[in-house]
C-alpha cells in the first residue's frame, strides 16, 4: 500500500507518544528531589499543586513571579551534547530575578520544546533543572515537553520556565530603601552566565572558526566547556545576607550589562557609582572582546564582566554583609557607593579601568 493510502498517524506526522511517557518516568527521580513539604501530589498531573495555607505565617505575603530562558546557549549545549547543565541555566535567570525583591523561591515549572523526543536528553535537561531548584531552595511542580517535528531540526531544543516566590510587605527590597552613601557590593559571576551568547557565538565559532574541542589557555579548559560554565544561583545567598545584615536593594546582571541592571533599582535623584578597577573581568571576556575587535562599553552593554549579582545597603552594614558571603563561599567586594544624581543622566555608571 502507497504512504499516500495510508491512513495517517500522529507518528507519521513526527510525534512519538511513547519517546515522551518514557521521558517523563526517567525525570521523575530528579523531580522528586526537588519536592517542598508544601508540594501536594506527583508528577503527571495537568497542574502542580502548592500549599498556600504555608503562607499563612507572613503578615501581608506578597507573591513575586518571572519567567525567563536561557537564550542562544542552547546551541552550545547542543552542539557539545551536554545537556543537564542548561537547566541549572534556567532555575539561575529565573529564580535569581525573583529573589532581588527579597522573596523566597517557592515553586518552579518548565517548558521544554524538541524537534524529536530523546528520552534520556529530555530526562537530562530536567535533572539540570531539578539540581538548580535544589540550590535555588524551590521546588520544581510541573512542566510541559512538546515535540514540534517540522518547526525543529530532531536535535534542535529550547527550554523556558516561570517561577513564583513570596516576600513579607513590610520586607520588600527596592528602589525606595536606597539612600545616599549605600554601599554596592558586587558578587562574581561564574563566567558568562546565560547572556550575549550571540555575540559570543558570532565572534568566536562563526568569524574566529574556533571549535568548541579548542583548548584555550588563557580558560585553562575548552572553548566549549567555558561556554557551558553554569549560571551561579544566588537565591540563598541573598537570603541569607537579608536575615544577617540590612539590605535596601538587589540587582540581577543578566541581558544589558551591569550599568543598565544597576540602573533599574536606582531611584529617581540617586546614582550608582562602579569602579572597575576593583575588580578584573575573567578571560573569557577579554577573549571575546580581542578577538572580536569589540569595544568595551559594546561588551559592558552585552556581558555581565565578572559580576552576577549586586547587593546595595548601607556603610555599616558591609562589614557584617562580607563576612556573611565569604562565610557562603560567594566571591564579593565592595565595587562602588551611591551618590547624588547632579548632573548624571543615568542610574548607574561604570568608572576607571579594570585591575589586572
Amino acid at each position: 500500500m502507497s504512504s499516500e493510502t495510508t491512513g495517517a498517524s500522529y507518528a507519521s506526522a513526527g510525534v512519538d507518544i511513547e519517546a515522551g511517557d518514557r521521558a517523563v518516568e526517567l525525570m521523575k527521580e530528579w523531580v522528586k528531589k526537588t519536592q517542598r513539604p508544601e508540594v501536594l501530589g506527583g508528577l503527571g498531573g495537568f497542574a502542580g499543586l502548592f500549599d498556600a495555607s504555608a503562607l499563612k505565617r507572613y503578615e501581608r505575603p506578597l507573591l513575586a513571579s518571572a519567567t525567563d530562558g536561557v537564550g542562544t546557549k542552547v546551541d552550545i549545549a547542543r552542539r557539545m551534547g551536554v545537556y543537564d547543565s542548561i537547566g541549572h541555566d534556567l532555575v539561575a535567570m529565573v529564580m535569581d530575578d525573583i529573589v532581588v525583591c527579597g522573596a523566597e523561591p517557592l515553586f518552579m515549572t518548565d517548558y521544554i520544546c524538541v524537534g524529536k523526543v530523546h528520552p534520556e536528553r529530555v530526562a537530562a535537561i530536567v535533572k539540570g533543572i531539578a539540581e538548580g531548584c535544589v540550590l535555588a531552595g524551590c521546588a520544581l511542580v510541573g512542566g510541559e515537553t512538546a515535540e514540534h517535528p517540522g518547526l525543529l531540526g530532531a536535535d534542535d531544543f529550547d527550554v523556558a520556565g516561570a517561577g513564583t516566590g513570596v516576600v513579607e510587605a513590610d520586607r520588600l527590597l527596592g528602589a525606595d530603601r536606597i539612600r545616599t552613601g549605600d554601599t554596592v557590593i558586587a558578587m562574581a559571576s561564574s563566567g558568562l552566565h546565560s547572556n550575549g551568547y550571540s555575540l559570543v557565538r558570532h565572534v568566536l565559532l562563526e568569524r574566529a572558526g574556533l571549535a568548541l574541542e579548542t583548548e584555550i589557555a588563557e580558560l585553562g579548559r575548552t572553548l566549549g566547556e567555558e561556554l557551558l560554565e553554569p549560571t551561579k544561583i544566588y537565591s540563598l545567598d541573598c537570603l541569607a545576607l537579608t536575615r544577617t545584615a540590612e539590605v535596601h536593594a538587589f540587582s540581577h546582571i543578566t541581558g544589558g550589562g551591569l550599568a543598565a541592571n544597576l540602573a533599574r533599582v536606582i531611584p529617581d535623584g540617586l546614582h550608582a557609582v562602579v569602579d572597575r578597577s576593583t575588580w578584573a573581568p575573567g578571560a573569557i571576556f577579554d577573549l571575546v572582546g580581542t578577538t572580536g575587535n569589540v569595544e568595551r562599553l559594546e561588551l559592558e552593554k552585552t556581558l555581565n564582566m565578572g559580576v552576577g549579582m549586586i547587593a546595595i545597603l548601607p556603610q555599616e552594614s558591609t562589614d557584617v554583609a562580607l563576612a556573611t558571603l565569604a562565610d557562603r563561599g560567594v566571591d564579593a567586594w565592595v565595587a562602588g557607593e551611591i551618590t547624588e544624581r547632579g548632573a548624571k543622566t543615568t542610574g548607574a555608571e561604570l568608572v576607571g579601568d579594570y585591575a589586572v
